[in-house]
């Protein structure tokens, strides 16, 4: 049982919402906040619309690599103190290698569910859970695959259902981002630094920079409990090449998570999920 800290600065125990795609994706974008909000004794709630069954592993897609990143989300969950973990059991629509959805997509792809039906049974478990906060992604769906861009729009309307006060999309800063890649480009003239030009949000966008270096630790264990996202296909995984760096420099590289909440004044910076301008 999650019990409220004395020491929480923010109110009375809330109830937190992270709306994600897939297995993992948790662990690489909100992962730190979750830890973060757990330990001040508030009540976090994973909701993933997919099993990730045709993700990029070395197991098979389908029914097998379902259940192996089915057992990955629980012990990334565990990692990080949520209190519930909810899979809604859509089929994953897979990435295109051009950016588009994949042809052979199953029957029940999350991206080809009805919105309304899909936002009415998230927005159930918003009332059931009587969320202060749900995260989403933003708009792009951050780097641009399918069931990300779905994400923000099931859980926008599920929001608007359910009346959850707060909606924070999960992001990236993407001033940060298109350094880091063009300083890479150096050293891999392949890397595509176009393809990042539009991932993620601006610097400008973003209304909340969450420290969460003290919950580095919860947050590397949940990267590593994806295990079969750490190889598979030809090239280097990006999970697997987070995971080799060296844990005095993870701090720093992962120790900001970023959030762009809808509505505020121009300019508010923020540094918790559930602070107000």
């Amino acid at each position: 049982m999650v019990t409220q800290d004395d020491n929480v600065p923010w109110g009375a125990m809330r109830t937190a919402v992270f709306f994600h795609a897939h297995p993992d994706d948790e662990a690489l974008l909100t992962a730190g906040t979750m830890a973060m909000l757990a330990a001040e004794g508030h009540r976090v709630v994973l909701v993933v619309a997919t099993a990730g069954e045709r993700g990029l592993a070395d197991l098979p897609h389908g029914e097998e690599l379902a259940k192996a990143r089915t057992g990955e989300l629980h012990r990334s969950a565990a990692a990080l103190g949520c209190a519930r973990v909810v899979l809604l059991g859509y089929g994953d629509s897979g990435l295109a290698i051009d950016g588009g959805v994949a042809g052979d997509r199953p029957d029940d792809a999350f991206i080809d569910a009805d919105l309304e039906e899909a936002a009415q049974r998230l927005a159930a478990i918003l009332k059931e859970e009587t969320a202060d906060l749900l995260t989403i992604y933003d708009p792009a769906g951050g780097y641009g695959h399918p069931d990300h861009v779905q994400v923000y729009r099931v859980g926008g309307r599920a929001a608007e259902i359910a009346g959850t006060p707060i909606v924070l999309e999960a992001t990236v800063n993407r001033d940060l981002l298109l350094k880091g890649v063009r300083l890479a480009a150096r050293f891999y003239p392949a890397l595509d630094v176009r393809s990042f030009e539009r991932a993620y949000s601006p610097g400008e966008a973003i209304t909340h920079r969450v420290n969460v270096r003290r919950y580095a630790g919860a947050k590397r264990a949940s990267m590593a409990a994806h295990a079969s996202q750490a190889t598979g296909g030809d090239g280097d995984r990006t999970l697997g090449a987070m995971l080799k760096i060296p844990s005095f420099a993870y701090r720093f590289v992962f120790g900001t998570e970023w959030y762009v909440r809808r509505g505020l004044p121009r300019g508010v910076r923020l540094r918790h999920p559930f602070d107000n301008p």
